[in-house]
């Protein structure tokens, strides 16, 4: 997390560059609110922003090397730095000098911060460029935060706006609503809004005010249908249906379940443990790691099986006129075969 690097902007402590990487966008935005707060004369002008898909960074750096009008320092955030990772160059749109990059990074404005965002899960670490900006710059990792540390993030959160929430409370939040952690915090904003700034954050309030995401609402579904609680399946489909979803959308949904079941079940044989798994997949810890704990997981055979109806499922909903809705509901009432 970036917690040691934001108390050194908060007490004043700015670096002359920044590398802002990661996929957590939450801690990008928080970590510029919180490098302008520290510069509390900088006017809105002051403050440029530049898309490095668009923009040469040779302009970037001359930006950085004028002088500001009438103030001490200007801040610029240079986003989608994408030469620090891998790519085909012959795709890209825009040609960058980084050797000039190179050598102004051993040198740089001392009237200007400069914030490079790298929106990217891994940078190439081969790269010159690379090497010299991760050596030379304050380096802030906005990594997806996943099991305790994620719920030690949300009991933080929660507690700079005024009110408290438990570890479990927190891990059903993260149940309801996703893992996302802007997500997150625009939904604890709204919750201490509603608590009026104190209190205990309970599961009814978050019951009452959170809405739950198609995706974790189809993870319900799933675990529901396997579990031969064929009541609940069909409860929790008419409410996506009545939520506006579509019953072919929800098809694609369920297979993608089904099909991520079969990636941790194959990866599970093959002696992976759950955060290789997840590496592997690309997809949240927690949903492996449920998976995995979930003892009324099907065997590869009949997963394979539920793929092939679910394809079958989709092929008539999109061919036909009629009722789409009873299409997928006849799914549902069909036993279960662990």
């Amino acid at each position: 997390m970036a917690n040691a690097q934001w108390k050194k902007i908060e007490s004043g402590q700015l670096a002359s560059v920044y590398l802002l990487t990661g996929v957590e966008q939450h801690i990008f935005d928080s970590t510029i609110k919180r490098i302008v707060k520290a510069m509390p004369d900088i006017e809105e002008s002051s403050i440029i922003r530049y898309d490095l898909d668009e923009t040469p960074v040779e302009i970037v750096l001359e930006e950085a090397d004028t002088l500001p009008f009438l103030e001490d320092r200007k801040l610029i955030i240079a986003n989608n730095a994408s030469f620090l990772k891998a790519s085909d160059k012959s795709k890209e749109k825009v040609v960058h000098n980084l050797e000039y990059l190179q050598s102004w990074l051993s040198n740089p404005s001392p009237t200007a911060i400069v914030v490079f965002v790298a929106p990217y899960e891994k940078l190439d670490g081969r790269l010159r460029v690379t090497k010299t900006i991760l050596q030379k710059a304050e380096v802030i990792e906005a990594a997806r935060l996943t099991g305790r540390d994620l719920t030690t993030w949300i009991q933080q959160e929660a507690g700079a706006n005024g009110v408290q929430i438990s570890a479990e409370t927190s891990q059903l939040l993260v149940d309801w609503a996703g893992d996302d952690m802007l997500m997150l915090s625009n939904e604890l904003l709204k919750i201490a809004l509603f608590m009026g700034n104190q209190g205990e954050v309970t599961e009814d309030i978050i019951e009452k005010l959170v809405p739950r995401t198609p995706e974790m609402d189809v993870f319900r579904l799933t675990d529901a249908y396997l579990a031969g609680k064929v009541k609940e399946a069909i409860s929790i489909y008419h409410d996506l249906l009545r939520n506006g979803e579509e019953p072919i959308m929800l098809t694609s949904l369920l297979a993608g379940q089904i099909r991520l079941m079969v990636h941790v079940s194959s990866l599970q044989r093959k002696g992976y443990h759950g955060q290789q798994i997840a590496k592997t997949l690309n997809v949240h810890p927690y949903r492996v790691k449920l998976m995995m704990e979930n003892r009324q997981m099907p065997t590869m055979d009949r997963l394979l099986e539920l793929l092939s109806k679910l394809a079958e499922i989709d092929y008539k909903l999109k061919s036909s006129s009629g009722k789409r809705e009873r299409i997928l509901e006849l799914f549902f009432m069909e036993p279960v075969r662990l």
